[in-house]
């Protein structure tokens, strides 16, 4: 073709038909100009120039480089590639060439174009060895240029041609990078029909500058494009209008990922995300409802448990609660859960019963105040249960007296937490034996607690696998937030059996009465044995100092004076100063350092478990 030669003359006739064809040339520039405004704007890239294999500037030593590229789109829309790259010089050992594989289509979409059937051969014909490989978005040909004065590219290309409205669009980054300077690039395109408008950007990948001159021919029979100087990062995109029924093709379009895109709001994304919602939250909500009979047992039996909870015989009242629920239990049975004020109130009740007595040790200064815990035998005839023989063990071991403070000493008392446990698995069996829940509490909500994260971690998986491959990811959250509220919802999960909600409704009339004014009417003469029996229930209802100044006042109005020197109450002795109307502040004290033991001591367990884990 005519344009083709040295590059030299390439230059020459380019620049003096783009200067003297100017004047002609303008209505088919205004022509082009609104063709362009009517089509897709050539796009931006994501593809990086040559990576590595990228030089700098070009130096006075460097060879002048040339490229003549001859496109042909066929009647399928494929576009056949031949490149001609001359040097002039001497060439470079390698030269690399990168051919656009991906560039920015739209907001959500990449064009993709499929490069194939790339070869190299020498001036004389010969294939050389160039290496082709993939490389972020672009395939990149390594040449072997050392002492060849030209070499030459074929390819093909597809996925160029696109549909407008005028017709048929070609659009192509006809050059992706260079690893040198070129001072010339000359790219022609035909076509089974004339070009109708043409358009060009060169320069830096984001550069919106015009290429150096773009063209026609002479006959207007094909689209022509020179750059000139191109440096290894530069870029030309060539756009070529068509008449209809040029070539067929459509763009091959990929969806770009992002975050916006993955979670994309739509309406039926929006409408899958509600039914399982609906489905999984709102099944969890019906489920926990079904489950539980508490609120519809309190509405009819309350006012079973809401009166004395005592007995007459042989004209002395005795203390009978209701359905002979002792303070652990009834307050595992409320909350479903083995609290410390559970364990607390268990010890209080084996003090009040007998089969503990505890001495306040003398107030030494700068000491904080302790308790002697002495173990007894307890009425006869009685039995405990085996939760309680278990707390007894915790406590002493084989020792007949302990000090509360030793309980908290893991060279006195080492093996403490692990006791303190088997109390509390105790209690979980009691709620079965009792037929008061089906299965422990603390196993069902365990159980839902796992299925809780179970299903988040699949909502979570689910969700990123929808991410990566759709636009439906919002879709996903609906299961995360299912499993998250399942862990949420799994403290509410044990489910009381009908026994089990009649024994609760009771417990919470007894609470009733005991928090009135009613449960302070016991006989003179009875009340310090049967107050005494109220106040490890009291320490369950959170009621424990209106009730320890109550038990105060009844042994200061009750008891004789020689029945209140020195220790005052059968199950609870002082120091030498003490009195009984210290007895309110006394006890308070021993059931915060009770507690607090038994709460230090079962973090103290979890952190060595921890750092023994760590160890292995």
């Amino acid at each position: 073709m005519w344009w083709v030669g040295s590059w030299r003359q390439a230059v020459a006739a380019a620049a003096a038909l783009f200067v003297f064809s100017s004047l002609p040339a303008a209505p088919a520039a205004g022509a082009v100009d609104a063709a362009r405004a009517a089509t897709v704007a050539t796009p931006a890239t994501t593809v990086p120039a040559a990576g590595a294999s990228v030089t700098g500037p070009r130096s006075a030593d460097d060879p002048l480089i040339t490229n003549t590229v001859e496109l042909e789109l066929d009647a399928l829309g494929v576009l056949h590639a031949e490149e001609t790259i001359a040097f002039e010089g001497g060439a470079p050992d390698v030269f690399v060439r990168g051919l656009t594989e991906t560039m920015l289509y739209d907001t959500e979409h990449d064009r993709r174009f499929e490069v194939n059937g790339v070869k190299v051969a020498g001036p004389d014909g010969r294939a050389l060895d160039a290496v082709v490989e993939h490389r972020d978005g672009a395939l990149v040909v390594e040449i072997p240029t050392r002492g060849l004065d030209e070499v030459v590219l074929t390819y093909r290309v597809g996925g160029t041609v696109s549909r407008v409205s005028q017709g048929v669009q070609m659009e192509w980054r006809a050059i992706g990078a260079y690893s040198h300077t070129v001072d010339a690039t000359d790219v022609t395109v035909t076509a089974p029909l004339p070009p109708e408008a043409l358009s060009c950007l060169a320069g830096e990948p984001r550069s919106a500058m015009y290429c150096t001159a773009s063209d026609m021919g002479p006959e207007s029979a094909v689209a022509h494009f020179l750059q000139a100087d191109m440096e290894p990062a530069d870029r030309l995109d060539i756009v070529v209008n068509y008449p209809p029924g040029t070539a067929e093709g459509e763009p091959i379009l990929t969806r770009r990922w992002s975050l916006a895109s993955a979670f994309k709001v739509t309406p039926a994304t929006a409408s899958v995300f509600g039914v399982l919602l609906v489905v999984l939250v709102g099944g969890l909500a019906v489920l926990v409802r079904v489950r539980g009979r508490d609120e519809r047992a309190l509405r009819r039996e309350a006012a079973a448990g809401d009166h004395a909870p005592v007995t007459e015989e042989d004209g002395r009242v005795r203390f009978a609660p209701p359905d002979d629920v002792h303070p652990g239990q009834i307050g595992t049975l409320i909350d479903e859960r083995v609290d410390i004020a559970d364990l607390t109130a268990t010890v209080l009740d084996l003090a009040v019963r007998g089969y503990i007595r505890l001495e306040e040790q003398p107030h030494e200064h700068f000491t904080s105040v302790d308790w002697r815990l002495v173990r007894l035998d307890g009425p006869p005839g009685e039995t405990l249960l085996a939760s309680e023989w278990l707390l007894l063990d915790a406590l002493f071991g084989d020792r007949p007296t302990v000090k509360l403070s030793q309980l908290g000493s893991p060279r006195a008392s080492a093996d403490f937490p692990a006791r303190i446990d088997r109390v509390r698995e105790e209690l979980y069996r009691d709620m079965v034996r009792l037929k008061w829940f089906v299965r422990s509490p603390s196993r069902v909500r365990t159980l839902w607690s796992t299925a809780g994260m179970a299903v988040t971690a699949i909502g979570v998986v689910l969700t990123v696998v929808l991410a990566v491959f759709t636009t439906a990811a919002f879709t996903g959250l609906a299961v995360v937030i299912a499993g998250a509220a399942i862990t949420a919802g799994a403290q509410y999960m044990p489910a009381k059996t009908r026994l089990g909600s009649s024994v609760y409704a009771h417990t919470m009339g007894f609470r009733r009465y005991l928090l009135s004014p009613r449960a302070q009417t016991a006989p003179p003469g009875q009340r310090v044995e049967l107050y005494s029996r109220y106040l490890p229930y009291a320490v369950i209802f959170d009621d424990v100092d209106r009730w320890s100044h109550i038990l105060a006042e009844a042994a200061l109005s009750d008891l004789t004076p020689e029945e209140l020197t020195g220790d005052g109450l059968a199950w609870y002795t002082g120091p030498r100063e003490w009195r009984i109307e210290d007895f309110s502040d006394s006890i308070s004290a021993f059931v915060v350092s009770l507690t607090g033991i038994i709460t230090n001591t079962r973090r103290m367990r979890v952190l060595n478990q921890l750092q023994r884990s760590e160890r292995r």
